[in-house]
C-alpha cells in the first residue's frame, strides 16, 4: 500500500477435518474476497489443509497426498495476485513428517516452514506425528511445484520491493512461525526480526479454555513491542474436531504491542487491519537496542510480489493523538498529574524551597500548573499559603481571565497577590525609546519579560522557586517569549502538549468539584491567548493564538507524527487528510503542515537552553533528555517536500 503501510488479514475458514479438497475451496474463496479487498498478506491457522486434529490420520498417505494435491490448488488462486498467502499442512520429507506452513504468491510455492517446537504436554501430542524441524535446510522435490522449494528450518523470509507511482521506495520482509513457536522461550520470530522481518506470520491451532485469550493476547503483546514488529496470528476455528478440545478462531493482528484487529471467539470472522511498516522500521533505527543478526548474509530471502498501491480504507488514526480515549483517559489523567506533582515535589524538597511563586493569567497553562503545585505542596504536607499566585494585568487582559485567575486562586487557597505592571512597562518603552502605539514585537514582549522579572525577584524575597506554566505545544512552534515565559526554576507542563493540557484540566475539575469546578469549566471555555494586546471594544480577547499559528489540534498531530511516528511530510499530509477530513481542507492542512516545519526548526535554540520538567508522555523535546537537534539545523528538505505536495 501506500506510504509504507501493509493491509493484512488472519481467517479461519470453514473447515472439515481430514477433507483438503474442502478446506482448499474454503480458502479459495476467502483469497478472491481478499483479493477484492486489496489484501497483501493474508494468514490461515496451522494445519488448516487437513486439520489440527486428524489424529492418527496424519500418518496416513493418503491424507497426505490430499493435502499437497490442495496446496497446489490453493497456489494457483493466488496467480496474478498481489499477495502473499500462508496456509498449513503435513509435509512428509526425508522420512519423517512435519507440521509445515507453505508460503505461496502469484500460483508459487515459496517455501515451507517447518514448526519447530512440538508440544507433547496437557491436551496436545503433536510429538506422536510431528518431527520438530531438521537442523539443516531441506530441499523438497519438484514433484510438489515447478521446481525445488526450499524448506527453511530457521524460518522462512520472503521479501517484497514495492515502488510506487509516487517514486515511493519500500522494502518489506515477512517471517514465518508456527503456534508453540511464539509460547517457546526462543521464538524463532526473535532471529527473524533481527534479519529483517517487520512481519511475522504465525499458523496457529490454539485450543480455547478459560483465561487464554487474555494469555494469548499478552504474549503478543510482547512480542510484537520487543522485537517491534507486526504480528498477524490466524488461529484454528470451530470447524475442527470437539471431542476433547474446542477452538475458537481467535485471529489477531498487532503492532508495537498495540492490537489493531482482532476477531472475538467463536464469531467466524476475518482479521484486518493495515500494519504501519515505515513507523517499525523507524523505530528500529531509533532504538538502539534493536540489532541486526550478525550473520544475515547466510539467510536465504525469498521474493514475491505482493505489495500494491491502495490507499488506506482500513486504519484510522485519532485526530488527539497525545490524549487517550475512553476509559483510559481518566487512569491516564491521574497518573500525568501524579507524576508532574511527584517531580515537582522532589525539586521543592531537594533545593529546600519554602515557597513555590506561579503566574496566573486565567488560562489553560497556568491553571494545569496551579493545580499540580497544589498536589506537590499536598504530598509535602505543606500549606498552601506558601505558593505564591500572583496576577499581572497589564495591556492585553480581559476581564473574563483576571476574573479566572482570581476564582482559581482563591479556590485553591494560595497566597494571593496582584501587581499592576502597566506603569512599569510603560516606563521601561520610555526608557528604551519604544512609542507605545507601535505594537510589534517589542510591545508584546516586554509585558512577558517583566512578568517573569516580577516572578524571578518574588522567588528571591521568598526564598522559594518560579514554576513554569508553559506546555510542549508551545515550545514545539516557539510561542513562547525567550527569557520570558520561556523561563522558569522547573517547568511542569514542559512535555505535556496543549491538547492534553485540555484533558487535564477538565480531569480535575470532575475530581474536585465544588467551585473549583465552576471556574475550570470557565478556563477551559476561554479562547487560548497570550492577551499581549489590547481587548477590542467589548472588553473581549482580541489576540487569539490559534488565528496566528494555527490549530493546536492540527500542530500536536504534525508533532506526533514528526517525532514520535518519523512520517515524511507527504505521508503526514496524506493521514491528515484522512484524519481531519470533515474539518480542514487540503490547503488547509497543507498550510499549517508548512507553518510546523518552518517554526520547529527555526525555534530549537528557545528550546536548547529551557529549565528543568519532568517527561510524561513519549515525546519530549528536552535538549538533555530526547532531542538531540541543533539549533541550526535547515527545514529545507521537509518545507520543499510539504510546499510541493
Amino acid at each position: 500500500m501506500k506510504y509504507q503501510f501493509v493491509k493484512v488479514a488472519a481467517a479461519s475458514p470453514e473447515l472439515r477435518v481430514a477433507d483438503p479438497a474442502f478446506n482448499a475451496h474454503k480458502i479459495v474463496a476467502v483469497i478472491e474476497e481478499q483479493a477484492a479487498k486489496g489484501t497483501e498478506l493474508l494468514v490461515f491457522p496451522e494445519l488448516c489443509l487437513s486439520g489440527y486434529t486428524c489424529g492418527d490420520f496424519f500418518l496416513q498417505q493418503t491424507l497426505l497426498d490430499g493435502c499437497l494435491a490442495a496446496l497446489k490448488t490453493v497456489a494457483k488462486a493466488t496467480a496474478g495476485l498481489k499477495m502473499l498467502v500462508f496456509v498449513g499442512l503435513p509435509l512428509s520429507a526425508q522420512g519423517k513428517l512435519y507440521n509445515c506452513a507453505a508460503a505461496l504468491s502469484d500460483g508459487k510455492i515459496l517455501g515451507f516452514v517447518p514448526k519447530t517446537y512440538i508440544p507433547n504436554y496437557n491436551e496436545f501430542y503433536e510429538a506422536r506425528y510431528f518431527s520438530p524441524a531438521p537442523e539443516k535446510e531441506m530441499i523438497i522435490p519438484e514433484a510438489i511445484s515447478d521446481g525445488d522449494i526450499p524448506c527453511m528450518t530457521e524460518g522462512l523470509l520472503i521479501r517484497s520491493d514495492f515502488g510506487g507511482k509516487d517514486g515511493e521506495r519500500f522494502d518489506v520482509r515477512v517471517g514465518c512461525e508456527i503456534c508453540e513457536d511464539l509460547w517457546a522461550p526462543e521464538s524463532p520470530s526473535v532471529d527473524l526480526c533481527r534479519r529483517g522481518a517487520a512481519i511475522i506470520v504465525n499458523l496457529s491451532a490454539s485450543n480455547e479454555t478459560i483465561g487464554k485469550r487474555e494469555y494469548r493476547k499478552t504474549l503478543l503483546a510482547a512480542q510484537s513491542g520487543k522485537n517491534l514488529c507486526a504480528y498477524v496470528y490466524a488461529s484454528a476455528g470451530i470447524g475442527e474436531s470437539t471431542a476433547d478440545m474446542v477452538f475458537a478462531g481467535n485471529n489477531l493482528i498487532y503492532e508495537n504491542g498495540v492490537c489493531l484487529a482482532e476477531s472475538l471467539p467463536f464469531s467466524g470472522e476475518t482479521a484486518e487491519a493495515e500494519v504501519d511498516v515505515g513507523f517499525l522500521l523507524s523505530e528500529r533505527r531509533r532504538q538502539t537496542t534493536f540489532t541486526r543478526a550478525e550473520k544475515e548474509e547466510t539467510f536465504s530471502v525469498a521474493w514475491a510480489d505482493f505489495m500494491g498501491d491502495g490507499d488506506l480504507s482500513l486504519r484510522k488514526f485519532p485526530q488527539l493523538p497525545f490524549v487517550p480515549q475512553g476509559k483510559e483517559l481518566e487512569r491516564r489523567c491521574g497518573l500525568i498529574l501524579s507524576m508532574q506533582s511527584s517531580a515537582l515535589a522532589r525539586r521543592l524538597q531537594h533545593t529546600h524551597a519554602k515557597t513555590a511563586v506561579i503566574g496566573i493569567s486565567g488560562g489553560l497553562d497556568s491553571s494545569l500548573a496551579l493545580l499540580v503545585t497544589c498536589r506537590a505542596f499536598d504530598l509535602l504536607g505543606k500549606s498552601r499559603k506558601d505558593i505564591i499566585a500572583l496576577t499581572m494585568p497589564c495591556f492585553g487582559t480581559s476581564l473574563k481571565t483576571r476574573n479566572n485567575a482570581m476564582s482559581i486562586m482563591q479556590a485553591a487557597g494560595v497566597t494571593i497577590r496582584t501587581v499592576h505592571i502597566g506603569g512599569a512597562v510603560n516606563r521601561h518603552f520610555r526608557d528604551i525609546e519604544h512609542d507605545p502605539e507601535n505594537r510589534n514585537t517589542t510591545y508584546e514582549n516586554a509585558q512577558a519579560r517583566y512578568r517573569t522579572m516580577v516572578l524571578m525577584d518574588v522567588a528571591n524575597e521568598t526564598d522559594g522557586l518560579v514554576i513554569g506554566t508553559g506546555d510542549m505545544s508551545e515550545l514545539a512552534l516557539g510561542w513562547c517569549t525567550y527569557n520570558g515565559d520561556h523561563m522558569s526554576m522547573y517547568s511542569v507542563n514542559s512535555s505535556v502538549p496543549k491538547t492534553l493540557v485540555k484533558s487535564l484540566v477538565a480531569y480535575e475539575a470532575k475530581r474536585l468539584g465544588g467551585r473549583m469546578e465552576v471556574v475550570l469549566k470557565s478556563v477551559l471555555g476561554t479562547e487560548i491567548s497570550p492577551e499581549l494586546l489590547p481587548p477590542d471594544e467589548k472588553g473581549n480577547i482580541s489576540q487569539k493564538t490559534e488565528d496566528i499559528v494555527g490549530p493546536y489540534e492540527l500542530h500536536d498531530f504534525y508533532l506526533w507524527c514528526f517525532l514520535r511516528r518519523g512520517y515524511s511530510p507527504a505521508k503526514t499530509l496524506y493521514l491528515a487528510e484522512r484524519t481531519f477530513a470533515e474539518k480542514y481542507d487540503r490547503e488547509t492542512l497543507k498550510k499549517w503542515l508548512v507553518r510546523f516545519y518552518k517554526r520547529f526548526f527555526a525555534q530549537q535554540f528557545k528550546r536548547d537552553c529551557v529549565p528543568n520538567g519532568v517527561k510524561v508522555g513519549s515525546v519530549s523535546l528536552s535538549p538533555r533528555a530526547d532531542l538531540r537537534m541543533p539549533s541550526d539545523a535547515s527545514a529545507n528538505l521537509w518545507v520543499k517536500e510539504a510546499e510541493e505536495l
